[in-house]
């Protein structure tokens, strides 16, 4: 019969003879080595498709102008004469300041956003694969990128209510032109957080795979340790089965019973504790009073229970296969 103590020093010495230690040091240089070369393969480029979409509004922007901007003259009294060829500007009318360049300068701004991100998720990648990572540094940067878009709708709003005091030159020239920019900025805005989703797909990928690397090791690895432990108690019975005679599906059931056993172990000792209990205070007593038979009667049944037990045909048929299996 194997003993508690002979299974824990087998297994103490299977674990501390484990060859898949070496596995381990294995899989993680491969999974390094992937993260270099996924990372390394993983260009700032990627953006380029999904800032198509936004892109364009930032050129539309330039057709949406109150006044003349760069090479392509006054967009806006162009469209208006091919609309209506009757009509006519009016050039005694004030010309409004010219904020063509905000929606490009804040454009820029995303797209140094999105390298800082690219370059922080970069970073934090190839020192641990973490998803909740890189949904934080997405949700900062994405964060920032609305606050910007969703501020300057804001502030045009606000100068427009205040140059409406101040005058029609300050209205039409500057605040109506700057809250047109500010409109469409966040409309930009709004477009480019595809970009950083793309960003945060490609790198959840790389994490996705190493995750899935470790997964299918230790996977493996715990199904091979679960047969090279029941191999090693095989053959400290004497048993000489090849390894191939015990499945997965005989530990999980070898487990099964084991825990099936300790139970019934704890209540057999509960039951036979009451006994002891009961004993002693027999033992003392002079002679049998009513409360007295009672105490016994209660005996009597913490014994029958533990009958119960042992008779129940589970329980035996539990038993018996894990002496099938402790004997293979």
């Amino acid at each position: 019969m194997i003993t508690t103590d002979q299974i824990g020093e087998k297994t103490k010495t299977f674990v501390n003879n484990n060859p898949q230690d070496n596995e381990g040091n294995i899989l993680e240089e491969k999974v390094n080595a992937y993260k270099k070369e996924a990372l390394f393969q993983l260009k700032f480029s990627v953006i380029l498709k999904p800032a198509i979409i936004s892109l364009a509004a930032l050129i539309i922007s330039f057709f949406l102008d109150l006044s003349s901007v760069p090479i392509l003259g006054n967009v806006t009294a162009k469209i208006a004469k091919g609309l209506f060829p009757t009509w006519q500007a009016n050039t005694e009318s004030l010309v409004p300041y010219s904020f063509w360049w905000i929606p490009v300068i804040i454009y820029l701004l995303f797209i140094l956003l999105s390298y800082s991100a690219w370059l922080k998720l970069k970073k934090e990648v190839s020192r641990r694969t973490s998803t909740e990572t890189i949904d934080k540094i997405l949700s900062s940067y994405i964060t920032i990128v609305d606050s910007i878009a969703m501020s300057l709708p804001l502030i045009g709003a606000a100068i427009l209510l205040i140059s409406i005091k101040l005058g029609e030159e300050v209205f039409l020239g500057i605040s109506v032109p700057f809250e047109v920019k500010a409109l469409i900025i966040l409309a930009i805005g709004k477009l480019f957080e595809p970009v950083l989703d793309q960003l945060g797909l490609e790198f959840q990928n790389i994490v996705d795979t190493v995750k899935n690397m470790n997964e299918r090791y230790y996977s493996q690895l715990q199904i091979r340790n679960s047969k090279s432990i029941m191999k090693q108690l095989s053959m400290y019975g004497g048993n000489n089965h090849s390894i191939t005679d015990i499945s997965l599906k005989d530990a999980e059931l070898y487990q099964e019973i084991l825990s099936k056993t300790s139970q019934l172990s704890d209540t057999i000792l509960k039951n036979f504790n009451s006994v002891a209990q009961v004993l002693e205070k027999i033992s003392s007593i002079q002679g049998f009073t009513p409360e007295k038979i009672e105490q016994l009667k209660k005996m009597a049944d913490s014994v029958a229970i533990a009958a119960r037990s042992l008779s129940d045909d589970k329980t035996v048929t539990g038993l018996k296969y894990l002496e099938s299996i402790v004997k293979r």
